[in-house]
């Protein structure tokens, strides 16, 4: 799989599975989680994990360092435009011009799904402002679209509601978007197990982000790997191409030329 890497922004990953920095015990299992995972890029809520906002406080780059990881501020916990923007703008001063972000404006608290609306308010004027912006997004193929157009570097639909573990609800819609995809499509949110991450895998994605997922497992390191695995394990199967299902039974020996 050494050849089969992920473009993002110009910069190529080994890895296919993005995962977060929040909600584990504490930092010495973030990072052993995110090793276990083997991945490359860490998505961070600067509103909620310090990298370097408070010197006081323990600081995330100091488990995770930047000459490793890649790391991807994001604008959890933003309702508008105008704080997704401000968020991501602090966040390119604390990371030094930093360029590669993931934009995210919730509609609700109760189902912290996209509002698409103010997502798209913020998406024009941050490309405008230089920024290389990962979108989560609703799983609406013309808002995909839409994204891509104004000049997204990746579009991440939903899988199911952020933190749900509930999976892939709805497949089609994924297949849809993936189909007319001019940038990367990672499925982002409710992902739940290793099979959820071969599925949307399998479906055609070029990668998964997750993170209540490995983090709320009863044993989050255990759980990194083996989102690891069935990431590489999904994307193989889509590259070998499964095969088509028929209405019938096939033999796997064929009858010709049986001894008796």
């Amino acid at each position: 799989m050494n050849d089969d890497l992920l473009t993002i922004a110009g910069k190529q990953y080994r890895s296919r599975l993005l995962v977060g920095s929040g909600k584990y015990r504490d930092l010495d299992e973030t990072r052993a989680a995110t090793l276990a995972a083997e991945a490359e890029i860490v998505t961070v809520a600067i509103r909620r994990v310090n990298i370097g906002q408070d010197p006081a406080a323990p600081n995330l780059l100091d488990v995770l360092p930047r000459e490793r990881f890649t790391i991807l501020p994001n604008t959890a916990g933003c309702y508008n435009a105008a704080d997704a923007i401000y968020t991501l703008q602090m966040a390119r001063e604390l990371l030094d011009g930093h360029k590669l972000v993931k934009l995210e404006v919730l509609g609700d608290e109760k189902t912290l799904f996209p509002h698409m609306p103010q997502t798209i308010v913020a998406l024009e004027a941050l490309v405008r402002d230089g920024f290389d912006v990962m979108v989560y997004c609703s799983d609406d193929p013309v808002q995909a679209r839409i994204l891509q157009e104004i000049g997204a570097v990746a579009v991440m639909p939903l899988a199911s509601l952020i933190g749900s573990g509930m999976g892939i609800l709805n497949p089609w819609n994924l297949s849809l978007i993936i189909e007319q995809a001019m940038v990367p499509v990672l499925v982002d949110a409710g992902v739940g197990t290793a099979s959820d991450a071969a599925i949307a895998m399998e479906l055609g994605c070029d990668g998964v982000l997750m993170n209540t997922a490995i983090a709320n497992a009863r044993k989050p390191v255990r759980m990194a790997h083996a989102m690891k695995l069935a990431v590489q394990a999904g994307r193989e199967a889509y590259l070998a191409g499964r095969m088509l299902k028929r209405f019938a039974a096939s033999p796997s020996s064929p009858p010709e030329g049986r001894i008796a």
